[in-house]
């Protein structure tokens, strides 16, 4: 299903979605040149925006969490997909260790790693869980909701090499995003692969190098078809220096939120955008939503009250915020029986798997949707994002799915490129 999009559809995003349509075989044949010279990560997620003139990537997800939620009519094109990138990074493996996050009391999550697990399974691959929780001792058998279960097992090191009793991989798939930092165990790793690489978690990652990353692919996709690569490209601005809890870096942040705002109303102007602009302030290290707020003014940022203050110091992990990117925002205009709806599309090596809307009741279209409150299930996407229909409209169900999965992949292969431009020398050279 395609949630009803609120501004009417004649505007910049239907001639967005008719470039794709119209270019779509240079689009497709662009794609396939870039994915020679970069590898795509095993797995990915993007969150995007529709704002009727905007369609755009507001985060990037190498770690994703949500495959329970795609529709089950796609498990082929997931399995194929995952084919592809175990052949592409080790056609000869045979068994894979999966390490998730540590949430044995997320029903959601845990589901996800069962259906991760399942794909995995059906490319042929031996799959066991390992886990980084201190507690998990010996196999540890969970129930699921659906009356599955899931054995979590604890993680053993020989030499170089991590496994678990009796169980030695060719290959580690990381679903954790090392928010805390790479544990001792999974350091100095020899002779096996870690996907993703160890430096793509969030104890080194930035999203404002992710954004560098896309600008550079937007601005070049862009001229491909001919179209501003604003209508694709979230801009963006960096501060370094702030410390919420001690009420530093505060003027550094209110010049660069008032900068961007100036650059959006310039270009609402030419577009003849008739909303208000905002930016999303955010840690520029982190996930799950935390450390993000919305502003319209840049007075707004200067002495945040102490809730506000302690909302943004701390993300995953208890980590302190000291870094933080404001980007520019993307309403989003569509909805779902009255709630505000963005679409999440997800990705295995450099194929577009699926997807679904994520939900909020509560939020307004300007707000940041992943939060307490927020839905998904009954949103999975009906069709795949791969297969536009030129006799349709451009805004048909078959083709606005294409243009989201056009839009994810460009934020998939910025994701390669920062990997990529990221790695450390010594991996560099391998």
């Amino acid at each position: 299903m395609v949630p009803h999009l609120t501004t009417a559809l004649t505007g910049p995003l239907l001639e967005l979605e008719r470039r794709f349509l119209d270019n779509a075989s240079e689009i497709e044949q662009w794609m396939r040149v870039q994915w020679q010279d970069h590898m795509p990560p095993f797995y990915g997620s993007t969150d995007l925006r529709n704002s009727g003139f905007k369609l755009a990537p507001v985060d990037m997800n190498l770690f994703p969490g949500g495959f329970n939620n795609l529709n089950d009519v796609f498990m082929p094109l997931c399995v194929q997909a995952a084919q592809s990138a175990i052949e592409r990074i080790c056609p000869d493996a045979r068994k894979l260790l999966l390490i998730p996050e540590n949430h044995t009391r997320n029903r959601f999550y845990l589901q996800n790693v069962a259906k991760l697990m399942n794909v995995l399974k059906l490319t042929g691959l031996q799959v066991r869980v390992g886990s980084l929780i201190p507690d998990i001792t010996e196999p540890t058998t969970l129930e699921l909701d659906d009356g599955a279960t899931l054995t979590l097992e604890p993680l053993v090191r020989h030499d170089g090499r991590v496994g678990l009793e009796g169980f030695d991989p060719c290959a580690i798939l990381l679903n954790n995003d090392l928010s805390a930092g790479v544990p001792p165990i999974l350091s100095g790793i020899d002779g096996q692969w870690v996907i993703p690489p160890l430096h793509a978690g969030w104890h080194t990652r930035r999203k404002s190098v992710h954004a560098a990353a896309y600008d550079r692919v937007a601005r070049e996709f862009a001229e491909v078809i001919g179209i501003d690569p604003w209508h694709i490209n979230p801009e963006f601005r960096v501060c370094g220096q702030i410390n919420f809890q001690e009420r530093t870096g505060e003027e550094c942040l209110a010049a660069q939120v008032d900068q961007l705002l100036a650059r959006i109303r310039e270009k609402y102007r030419e577009y003849g955008v008739d909303e208000t602009p905002f930016v999303v302030v955010k840690a520029d290290a982190g996930t799950y939503g935390m450390g993000v707020m919305t502003v319209k003014d840049a007075s707004e940022v200067i002495g945040l009250n102490r809730r506000q203050r302690n909302k943004m110091a701390v993300v995953k992990e208890g980590l302190q915020v000291h870094e933080v990117i404001i980007q520019e925002g993307v309403h989003t205009f569509e909805t779902v029986e009255g709630a505000v709806a963005e679409p999440v599309v997800y990705m295995i090596d450099h194929y577009v798997v699926g997807g679904f809307y994520r939900v909020h009741t509560e939020r307004g279209r300007d707000e940041n949707l992943n939060a307490p409150g927020m839905h998904f299930k009954p949103l999975a996407f009906e069709t795949c994002c791969t297969l536009p229909d030129c006799k349709q409209g451009p805004d048909a169900a078959p083709n606005r799915f294409y243009a989201y999965g056009v839009v994810a992949r460009l934020a998939l292969l910025a994701a390669s490129v920062e990997i990529e431009e990221t790695a450390p020398v010594e991996e560099a050279l391998v």
